[in-house]
């Protein structure tokens, strides 16, 4: 594949739409969950499951199928995971019972992986301004996850749960059409069969201590975060505050103001220490957490802990991939693997616990199970070895 010095605004502005698009689809779930349960007569304690599993099935997605992004075309590969994400939507919209939303929530986090197809994309079609494309790129992305409670809540307040899936797969299929129109394809590039590409994968975590580290400390933040999301939910829906979907969904925007924040706090990472960069980000979602435990039921220190909590991950997020970026150039695709494999598994994991501590102990089990993770994440950032 021959390179070109730079993409143009309307692809990358395509590009990074719909990453954001595919990457929403696992997030829709939780303002809604209420509703689902509802319509279908289903225990909320089960309906819950959908949330870790579509974030399950983006980990095992990034683990198994991403990495085909070095062997085979990308955009062949970014459009049977769209075809194959519309099916998995359609598939959810018409669930009528358990097993049957269990498999389709599976089957969206595993194909809504195109988001992390599409990023090292990018950067191999360019020569020049790789950083500031694939940060665009990432931004599409964060607004995607950020946004998608919003939409889901209002969607489902106006038409109804099932609608939220119906028209995200006419929004996946618009955005295919854009990606195969106006992108060169890509020639392969690894020659090996795909037992050796994830067994090259893999190497890549024992190769680098700092790509471990980061990885835990991903995992545990975007556990905690995913915690909070799943079980706000229900936190919100019930006394004091027996908000709607819809206003749930709203929760969303202040999220994403508080994203577009973090890169302020990221720029650490440039100007100092990533050390420094994850423990400052860290201490604010400890301090958020501090404030719900202080001040429960009190509607200002929830707007606070959400503006502080999204600032503190996605500024994590922010300075582990900066850094995960300077160990080797020519490996970045499986070291990014590697890191959101671990980040996404991570989000599963901590929305699973964070519904058991809800179920067992409520808010407060779900705060002291956020703070533990945080705290872990604390200790491990300290033996990083950067400057």
């Amino acid at each position: 594949m021959e390179k070109v010095s730079q993409l143009s605004f309307t692809q990358v502005l395509i590009m990074a739409v719909t990453a954001g698009i595919c990457v929403a689809n696992i997030y829709y779930n939780q303002p809604i969950l209420n509703e689902i349960a509802l319509s279908l007569h289903i225990d909320p304690k089960h309906i819950g499951n959908i949330s870790p599993l579509a974030q399950a099935g983006y980990g095992l997605g990034l683990l198994l199928i991403t990495p085909l992004g070095d062997k085979m075309d990308r955009k062949r590969l970014i459009l049977w995971l769209q075809v194959f994400l519309i099916l998995a939507l359609i598939g959810m919209s018409f669930a009528a019972n358990l097993f049957q939303l269990y498999a389709a929530s599976l089957a969206i986090g595993l194909f809504a992986v195109t988001a992390q197809v599409i990023l090292p994309m990018a950067a191999s079609l360019v020569t020049e301004n790789k950083g500031k494309i694939v940060g665009t790129i990432f931004t599409g992305i964060l607004i995607g996850v950020l946004t998608a409670r919003v939409f889901s809540g209002f969607i489902t307040e106006s038409l109804g749960w099932q609608y939220v899936y119906r028209i995200s797969a006419v929004l996946v299929a618009l955005s295919a059409l854009l990606m195969q129109t106006d992108f060169p394809s890509n020639k392969d590039r690894f020659n090996g069969t795909y037992i050796q590409l994830l067994q090259s994968v893999m190497l890549q975590l024992k190769r680098f201590h700092t790509l471990r580290i980061t990885a835990l400390i991903g995992a545990l933040a975007f556990g905690s975060l995913s915690s909070f999301w799943v079980t706000l939910t229900f936190y919100l829906s019930g006394s004091p505050f027996n908000y709607s979907a819809a206003i749930i969904g709203l929760f969303g925007l202040l999220a994403a103001g508080g994203a577009l924040l973090a890169p302020v706090v990221g720029k650490l990472a440039d100007k100092g220490s990533h050390k420094r960069s994850l423990m400052v980000s860290l201490l604010f979602v400890l301090v958020s957490l501090a404030a719900l435990y202080l001040f429960p039921g009190s509607l200002v220190s929830l707007l606070v802990a959400v503006l502080l909590i999204d600032i503190g991950v996605q500024a994590v997020q922010i300075t582990n991939i900066a850094l995960i970026y300077t160990l080797d150039t020519q490996a970045n695709s499986r070291i990014n693997t590697v890191y959101m494999t671990s980040y996404f598994i991570g989000g599963a994991g901590g929305a699973y616990i964070g519904l058991l501590a809800w179920n067992y102990g409520g808010w407060n089990m779900v705060l002291a199970q956020m703070a533990i993770f945080i705290t872990i994440a604390l200790i491990a950032s300290r033996s990083l070895k950067t400057k």
